[in-house]
């Protein structure tokens, strides 16, 4: 989200207003890394973006793009065995682990897949091992719907080069297939958080067909999720994020689930957006459930994120999505109004809309019209890969274009605004979705949509594939480039707002052509409390500089960084490090250990000057 123009500008002046300049040491030289223990990520090109390069593999076959299979993240992936004859595929690399270091994690997402139907005799086979040490064997019997993350300490290697290595080895008949993506071994000191512990429910698979009123401000009909548990620790419920109830109140929420299936529902909690399920059956690592419920969906007036303004209505964060659990326990934090909340991991998205034909309707995904019932109209939007869903509905006009790379740009304009307004705009998102994608990766989500209306009080918001804003260009330049940074790289927005706000606002910054030369001397903190990383939690309680900080210092210590590493670094971390985290999370923690693997300066002084936590 971007703070409109007179937000942001109110936001400076109280901020000037409460603050003393604080003065702040020089960006410190270089200096050589701690000889003790220097966090780092030793796998090379461990999501196989390059090709089989640092890998390898026993026929060119293993590392690939090819169809049958898909990668976790990005295009690239490697595939063992799948033949149905027999066969043995082996994928190795030589890996040094460093010393002095507190501890060594390695950590890949597994996919597997059998035509094999016996529940009892492991035919095929997958082994990992490092050096001599076989870390773990798995074998038809385990197959997945999705990928599943595997971790192991392999803190006894430090110090060793040694061989990280896999072999599928298939028998004469029926095939199984070993698919393996992002593959990381991460070093941290005795300081450094360990890696988060496995987040779940993975591989959201969502299917929804609503049906709305005239005007486009009630829908109802029915939704399902299908998922898998990715932890070690058995399933035994699941919360469904109605963020929407924020705009209500309890005995009236704007969205109502009811009918559940494949679990028993709770009581309402967080201000009514955290739906309890007990599932039916209780899952074990790798297993899946679906369930299903009827949606109602009641679109109150505003010209809001989740509202409608005259005829027009915008559903954001309507539709129910699955709360992510980690070694933190579920993720339940209260909806803001002042940035996000929200955090999910990457769904894919089937969603048929059934509504008056005089009704456009723009949406997440590809979407297709068929004709419905007399004078309605049936689209049908598919979305993959993405961490929610929105739409809009009203009389909007819409112009379509392409950018230079090929991806299907539409604007839809509320009434009043100009058609010289709504080119404008256009050839905004054309250009930008250009310019993010050659810095950080190809765009994946098909077209791009922009919903354009000059009533948002809170200047613009970003959804996969489907941006509102103001007419804007820097503020539909910073949405569009929330497709990589939150939609594409996700984060966790209550906990850690910087990592999708500044990075956006950087990336906005190099797509107009800024170079953000002497913004961080003028950073004034109004408190020692007062970070780049604090929570939603935080700044709900400081929001006059909430825009101030997040947007702008955060912006600014990314481009101290650029120049203290340097412009050809900077920009191989950033595009590598989207790569590493392509539909996947990003944490402080991980960012800093990327920052520090690409430069021999040690940036612990930086970090503390930024005042960059976590």
């Amino acid at each position: 989200m971007r703070p409109t123009p007179r937000k942001a500008l109110a936001a400076s002046a109280l901020a000037l207003a409460a603050v003393a300049t604080l003065s702040l040491p020089a960006t410190p030289a270089a200096a050589a890394p701690d000889a003790a223990c220097t966090p780092a990520q030793v796998v090379a090109n461990g999501g196989f973006e390059s090709g089989a390069t640092s890998w390898t593999q026993s026929s060119t076959s293993v590392v690939t793009n090819r169809t049958g299979q898909s990668a976790h993240g990005g295009g690239y992936y490697a595939w063992l065995d799948g033949t149905g004859g027999t066969h043995t595929d082996t994928l190795s690399q030589s890996v040094t682990v460093p010393s002095g270091c507190a501890s060594a994690t390695l950590t890949f997402w597994l996919h597997i897949d059998t035509a094999e139907t016996t529940s009892s005799t492991a035919y095929d086979k997958l082994t990992a091992k490092i050096g001599s040490t076989t870390l773990a064997t798995w074998s038809n019997l385990d197959k997945n719907t999705g990928y599943v993350q595997k971790t192991f300490d392999v803190s006894a290697f430090a110090g060793q080069t040694v061989a990280l290595a896999f072999t599928g080895t298939e028998d004469s008949s029926l095939q199984s297939s070993f698919v393996l993506d992002d593959i990381a071994l991460n070093t941290a000191d005795g300081t450094t958080p360990p890696a988060d512990s496995t987040r779940t429910p993975i591989s959201p698979s969502y299917t929804v067909s609503l049906t709305s009123n005239t005007a486009g401000t009630v829908w109802t009909g029915h939704q399902s999720a299908t998922f898998t548990n990715a932890s070690a620790t058995p399933l035994g419920e699941v919360y469904l994020r109605l963020w929407d109830n924020y705009h209500g109140t309890c005995s009236t929420t704007p969205i109502t689930v009811g009918n559940v299936t494949g679990g028993t529902a709770g009581a309402l909690s967080v201000g009514c957006t955290a739906l309890p399920i007990t599932l039916s059956t209780p899952l074990a690592q790798g297993q899946s459930a679906t369930i299903g419920f009827d949606l109602g969906i009641s679109v109150p007036s505003g010209a809001d994120r989740f509202g409608y303004d005259g005829a027009f209505s915008f559903i954001g964060n309507a539709l129910p999505v699955l709360a992510v659990k980690d070694g933190a326990g579920w993720h339940l934090d209260p909806y803001t109004n002042n940035g996000e909340s929200f955090y999910s991991l990457a769904a894919d998205f089937r969603v048929t809309l059934d509504h008056p034909s005089t009704l456009l309707v723009p949406a997440t995904g590809t979407s297709v019209d068929t004709p419905g019932t007399s004078g309605r109209t049936v689209t049908t939007a598919t979305a993959t890969q993405v961490r929610d869903f929105a739409w809009a509905a009203g009389p909007f006009s819409k112009i379509s274009g392409t950018s230079a790379a090929g991806t299907p740009v539409n604007v839809y304009s509320v009434s009043g605004i100009s058609a010289a307004n709504a080119q404008s705009m256009l050839t905004t998102a054309r250009t930008a979705v250009d310019a993010h994608a050659a810095r950080f990766g190809a765009y994946p989500y098909g077209e791009l949509d922009a919903v354009i209306d000059n009533n948002f009080w809170f200047g613009g918001m970003e959804y996969p594939g489907f941006v509102l804003d103001l007419v804007s260009t820097t503020a539909l330049t910073h949405e569009i480039g929330h497709q990589w940074w939150y939609g594409i790289v996700g984060d966790d927005e209550y906990t850690s707002p910087w990592l999708d706000e500044s990075f956006t606002d950087y990336a906005t910054d190099l797509a107009l052509g800024k170079t953000g030369t002497g913004c961080w001397s003028s950073v004034s903190w109004a408190s020692s409390a007062e970070k780049i990383t604090n929570s939603m939690a935080y700044w709900d309680t400081h929001s006059s500089r909430y825009s101030t900080v997040v947007y702008g210092y955060g912006k600014c210590a990314l481009h101290d960084l650029r120049r203290l590493i340097g412009e050809t670094a900077m920009t191989k971390l950033l595009k590598d490090y989207a790569t590493a985290h392509w539909y996947g999370v990003s944490t402080t923690a991980e960012f800093k250990a990327a920052a520090q693997a690409a430069t021999t300066t040690d940036l612990t002084s930086f970090w503390t000057t930024h005042r960059i936590e976590g």
